[in-house]
């Protein structure tokens, strides 16, 4: 049976436009700014809002929005940025309070969803009441969202990323192809024909990136992004020679709150967890938080300390201090003196370029996450204005590729048709079907049906309903 790559052609690459949401932004942070940077790439009508005029004039001016110097929580500062009118409120300021009551103003005043920025582990217990009582479309939480990607994995340490898709049945995967290993060589048609439960969706070479054909051949030190249902994704990797156990034990680097987040997820997950603090006082509110875990008081940086602490026979190491600096330096002394698995947290995106050349391993961007689960939703909104059909949206490679499942929710021009018969956009590619809790690496022969969930991976941005596939 051929390949569904065989029918992906070279078509054209326009989005398809649609009318952009009148979207209100307070706080102009590292996460206010991503957001404001990605969707006024995608059209929508923007106005930021913070106390701080200097930098409101900046972004303003670097990407072309409206700005307005103020409180985000005052009627009058919402009114005068045009709240009655606006689809959507994100509020995104340092602090978790302001955040709630920002979009609780807006929801007494104007016909607009709402979204809040809420940090604070005790508010992370109680998401779901907040949520409902205050009628928010959605409450997201970077540090926790990191922490559950950090653990995602040391679930499956020679990972450099894991995303879920399918509820969690299905895996993306990302990692780089060592020297001497079974792949070197390979085309992707072979590795279709060994393994058949696994499909590589995009592959980085010296900076360059390929959504791969069939033809397509593997070579050592490509990084490689492969979707799989979750036991053949640790089957594949343990096939071509990779260890996949998870790890026994991890050394996390400050204990803020992501590192209390990401300890917690450890320690269920049968894990030992060290963390080592600077604060006295949040030592003692670790210890009575994490009764299971080991918690050390001493500076991250003092070197005869780590080495005490075991850095060198560390089965992982995670550097969660408050500074990006700190963590990248700590990963490279880490890599220095030992073998552990290592993730690095970097909240900045500047010097890209600088810091991938590194080779830190796995890094995580709270800010990136963040701004991909409220993009998601913005996506959504902007296609029914009331509904969703996207289910999950990543972003890969630096943001220059799209991973998205649509929840296929009606008939329409991509259903009950082979999908060697439709005529997708170039640097396309359809990568699984979720039906009826089973998780399908597709073919040409397959269809796409009404209930199912339909993950793709796509060079092209902007898509928001499951027939913008389609040329």
């Amino acid at each position: 049976m051929k390949s569904l790559r065989d029918f992906v052609f070279n078509r054209g690459i326009n989005t398809p436009v649609k009318k952009g949401l009148k979207i209100i932004i307070v706080g102009c942070g590292k996460v206010g700014v991503a957001l404001v940077e990605q969707l006024s790439q995608e059209g929508h009508d923007i106005t930021i809002i913070d106390t701080d005029a200097d930098t409101v004039q900046e972004v303003a001016n670097l990407y072309d929005v409206m700005g307005m110097a103020g409180n985000g929580a005052s009627y009058q500062v919402q009114m005068e940025a045009g709240i009655d009118k606006t689809d959507l409120i994100i509020a995104v300021t340092e602090s978790d309070e302001l955040n709630l009551l920002c979009c609780t103003v807006a929801k007494q005043v104007g016909d607009c969803a709402a979204i809040a920025r809420v940090r604070t582990p005790d508010y992370s217990q109680e998401v779901e009441y907040l949520r409902e009582k205050l009628g928010l479309a959605m409450i997201i939480n970077p540090e926790l969202e990191a922490a559950r990607e950090a653990a995602r994995i040391l679930y499956l340490p020679t990972a450099l990323e894991a995303r879920s898709f399918a509820r969690g049945k299905a895996e993306l995967i990302k990692f780089v192809i060592p020297e001497d290993n079974h792949l070197h060589g390979m085309t992707i048609a072979q590795i279709g024909k060994n393994f058949r439960d696994v499909l590589v969706c995009a592959v980085e070479r010296n900076k360059e990136l390929f959504i791969p054909g069939g033809d397509f051949r593997m070579k050592e030190g490509d990084i490689v992004s492969f979707v799989a249902p979750r036991v053949a994704a640790k089957a594949f990797l343990q096939g071509v020679g990779f260890e996949t156990h998870q790890v026994k034990n991890t050394l996390i680097l400050g204990g803020g709150k992501c590192g209390y987040y990401l300890a917690q997820r450890l320690l269920q997950m049968g894990i030992e967890v060290k963390i080592i603090e600077q604060n006295k006082k949040r030592c003692e509110e670790l210890s009575i938080l994490l009764p299971k875990a080991v918690i050390i008081n001493g500076d991250v940086t003092d070197q005869q300390l780590l080495e005490e602490e075991g850095i060198e026979y560390a089965e992982s190491v995670v550097p969660l201090t408050g500074l990006d600096e700190e963590n990248i330096l700590l990963t490279l002394y880490t890599k220095s003196v030992s073998g552990a698995k290592v993730i690095t947290k970097i909240n900045r995106i500047t010097f890209m370029n600088t810091i991938n050349s590194l080779n830190l391993g796995s890094v995580i961007y709270p800010r990136y996450i963040t701004s991909e689960a409220i993009l998601k939703y913005v996506r959504a909104k902007k296609e029914t204005m009331d509904s969703s059909n996207i289910e999950t949206l990543y972003h890969m490679f630096d943001s220059r590729v799209e991973a998205i499942e649509f929840n296929v929710t009606e008939e329409s021009g991509v259903t009950d048709i082979p999908l060697m018969d439709l005529q997708f956009k170039n640097n396309l590619l359809i990568c699984m079907i979720y039906r009826d809790g089973d998780v399908i690496i597709p073919g040409g022969q397959d269809c796409i049906r009404p209930g199912d969930s339909v993950m793709i991976v796509t060079a092209h941005k902007g898509l928001v309903d499951i027939e913008d596939i389609l040329l």
